[in-house]
């Protein structure tokens, strides 16, 4: 018998329940997906009850707010056109409100009598934020049983900017997530809805996960251990100086502050 008591993913509580990371919801039901069970299998991670119901009030949030976005699998459109559009009737649009701040609706004529309306618009970025660092706290608890302690910091790989700099940083964030994770297993058993991959930690202690949903929608996050101090980098301290900066990663020049 295993007296040892589980505590939560993300603090020192005691656990009280299983939680899904990420949330059950994103995973299509059978009836959606011509009878394939996307469902098995999925990883959960002791919580307490602070963060299970904190978190809970997301799931919907976050399955709006990433089914159906250009650049996802068919599975993907299949969620967004049965369960998620479901849920948004459910709630008079309202889910449609919380997930963007700023929204235009356009119908696109796909051929003779068919349409499909598309909405851009600008999401809310920070509660965005606040959803994948719950998963990747899950993730890396599930992943190498324990807690992890430190700071971490969230690139939504999948979201366009119109500002050059920020462009510039997700593209080589992506290109050196690339190389470091080329020969990496990846971890899932649905990985057409979600995968995951770790990098090896650097000298520093700092390591990467990247999240990725509906076979195309990136999520790249930094561990930075509480027991390591963040290195000085003197490219990083050009940049938020303002002072024009080259980055070179296997032959292609990342610019940033172009004058």
């Amino acid at each position: 018998m295993n007296d040892e008591i589980e505590k939560c993913y993300m603090c020192d509580d005691v656990s009280t329940s299983r939680e899904h990371v990420p949330p059950r919801c994103l995973f299509p039901e059978r009836k959606d997906i011509c009878g394939n069970d996307y469902r098995k299998n999925l990883i959960t991670v002791p919580s307490c009850d602070r963060h299970n119901t904190s978190k809970s009030k997301d799931d919907e949030f976050l399955m709006v707010s990433l089914a159906g976005i250009i650049g996802n699998n068919s599975i993907g459109l299949q969620h967004k056109f049965g369960k998620v559009n479901r849920a948004i009737r459910r709630s008079s649009n309202r889910l449609l409100e919380k997930v963007f701040l700023r929204k235009k609706h356009f119908v696109v004529k796909l051929e003779d009598n068919k349409f499909i309306e598309v909405i851009w618009g600008t999401p809310d970025h920070m509660r965005l934020l606040i959803c994948f660092e719950h998963v990747a706290y899950g993730i890396y608890y599930h992943h190498f049983k324990n807690r992890f302690e430190g700071e971490i910091k969230i690139l939504l790989g999948y979201l366009h900017s119109d500002d050059h700099d920020t462009r510039t940083f997700r593209d080589l964030v992506k290109h050196k997530c690339e190389i470091e994770l080329k020969d990496k297993p990846r971890h899932g058993e649905n990985e057409d809805i979600f995968y995951y991959q770790f990098t090896e930690p650097d000298e520093h202690g700092i390591f990467a996960l990247t999240l990725c949903f509906y076979g195309g929608l990136n999520i790249f996050t930094a561990f930075l251990p509480s027991t390591n101090q963040m290195p000085y980098n003197l490219a990083f301290e050009l940049l938020k100086a303002g002072i024009e900066t080259h980055i070179t990663l296997e032959g292609n020049d990342y610019v940033f502050n172009k004058s």
